[in-house]
């Protein structure tokens, strides 16, 4: 039997959770291998103590993986790349992989956003991506040490739209049997855009005011804050055809109640923390370059924008 070559590009809070679980089945099973790539502190304390994963779901916390490298440049045949990076890496991650890319190579992208697709497709033309979005409560502990809580992380994801004869069920099987649920779809462009509804709504407003996602949820100004962002990201999901369900923004609302009422979102964590990095772009920028595009008008989503960008936090 051929073994499958896996390639984890990012051992944050999802590449560790993933890989973790990926490269502990697979040290001892022939049917994958599973190479890390990681940043230089992370780098060494992997190859050295290998990766932690502190979860109530697997007795012995410590992974090894086939092998770790620092480099894209360093990986020789990959069968399936897993890109586990913050959006603002993505484009950066594509250029070094493209040359890497066959016609039979996969990419997962276990990142969040409804614009991941187009982004990677725009630089790497060839090759199969299958557009994905992923459930974790996990995060980095410190340096190659990754703590995971609450329900066990999913993955959902569908059909290449330039690719759809191709079966991806090999790859599928190869994560289940690494006791990773994964949710196999013909279209994962509605999971991927109800998961964006919350996480672009919430995040904008909890940043802008530093409030918990209970307080948005609550708070009659935020709520409507919320509500206007959610219906410029319906009006864009109606202009592209997504099939979302009617009462989506209803949907969303509810999902944010059952919260624990002081969650924070990261975005709210990144922003008033002055984090240079921010997934912001990701969640106002792709509204206002599709609003752009289409010719939608998104007025809220650019109000909360640039209030961000010009620093007026609470």
């Amino acid at each position: 039997m051929k073994t499958t070559e896996f390639a984890i590009i990012g051992l944050g809070g999802v590449g560790g959770y993933f890989g973790f679980k990926l490269a502990q089945k697979y040290a001892t099973d022939s049917a994958a291998n599973i190479t890390f790539i990681a940043r230089e502190k992370t780098y060494e304390i992997v190859k050295e103590k290998g990766l932690t994963l502190l979860s109530a779901e697997n007795e012995n916390p410590i992974a090894r993986p086939h092998q770790i490298l620092k480099a894209l440049a360093e990986l020789g045949h990959t069968d399936v790349f897993v890109i586990c990076v913050k959006e603002y890496d993505l484009e950066n991650i594509c250029n070094q992989l493209k040359d890497k890319i066959k016609s039979d190579t996969v990419i997962l992208p276990l990142m969040n956003g409804v614009d991941i697709y187009e982004r990677i497709r725009k630089i790497i033309t060839n090759g199969i991506v299958l557009p994905s979005c992923v459930y974790v409560a996990s995060h980095i502990k410190e340096k190659g040490i990754v703590e995971h809580k609450g329900n066990p992380g999913k993955i959902i994801a569908g059909k290449d739209p330039e690719h759809q004869e191709f079966d991806p069920q090999g790859i599928v099987d190869l994560f289940m049997n690494a006791s990773i649920d994964i949710d196999y779809k013909e279209d994962s462009f509605p999971a991927i855009w109800s998961k964006y509804f919350f996480i672009a709504s919430f995040g904008l407003v909890s940043a802008r005011y530093n409030k918990s996602i209970g307080q948005v949820n609550e708070e009659e100004e935020l709520h409507q804050r919320a509500l206007a962002v959610m219906q410029e990201i319906q009006a864009i999901a109606v202009r592209k055809k997504i099939a979302l369900p009617e009462n989506i923004i209803e949907q969303t609302f509810q999902k944010a109640a059952t919260f624990p009422f002081q969650t924070p979102t990261s975005l709210q964590l990144d922003v008033q923390s002055g984090k240079e990095n921010t997934e912001l772009e990701l969640f106002a920028g792709a509204i206002i370059a599709y609003g752009k595009e289409l010719g939608i008008p998104v007025p809220e989503t650019t109000d909360i924008y640039n209030e961000i960008k010009n620093g007026m936090l609470v």
